[in-house]
């Protein structure tokens, strides 16, 4: 139970939902496997800017539907100065496209189209603009994000990791 306080109200009992324990910890089962993520994750986001390669791990923790990366990289995003309100525009990127540069729309839209594969590719046009504003390079290392976010959202949604006990840093 938490006790909630603020200066216009007495002090109030608020009773949380229990907080459900992961399924499994899975990279105590196999460290390698877990240790190469790591170097994966750490080869994906070098020369990116930090800030754009928060907003997408959000993004496509938004779409996965994993707390705990999303309790991670909000944590990250919000610690590599990036603002609490483009943070959680990010969920509705399309109808808030002015709180973003055309370079992070870009790479908004990739992440989605990525993550989701709702057609079983992603689009031409999707890429084509995101090769407009990435030099091939820096595309690559994008795409690197994606694919590395969705492998770690695959593991966070499968073994339930719990969210809420991460601080900025803590696993770079």
């Amino acid at each position: 139970m938490t006790t909630h306080t603020d200066e216009t109200t007495a002090p109030e009992s608020i009773e949380y939902a229990p907080e459900r324990p992961a399924r499994l910890e899975w990279a105590a089962h196999v460290p390698e496997v877990y240790k190469a993520m790591v170097r994966l994750d750490v080869a994906a986001r070098r020369g990116l800017d930090p800030k754009l390669l928060e907003l997408v791990k959000i993004r496509a923790s938004q779409i996965n539907g994993c707390a705990f990366c999303l309790d991670m990289h909000s944590k990250d995003a919000l610690a590599a100065g990036e603002s609490v309100e483009r943070i959680i525009q990010l969920g509705a990127w399309e109808e808030s496209r002015h709180f973003y540069t055309a370079k992070e729309l870009a790479a908004l839209e990739l992440t989605e189209a990525v993550t989701v594969l709702t057609h079983g590719f992603v689009p031409d046009e999707v890429y084509d603009n995101a090769a407009k504003h990435f030099e091939d390079a820096e595309l690559a290392q994008v795409i690197a994000v994606i694919t590395v976010i969705n492998a770690w959202n695959r593991f966070g949604v499968t073994c339930r990791m719990v969210p809420g006990h991460y601080e900025p840093g803590q696993h770079k």
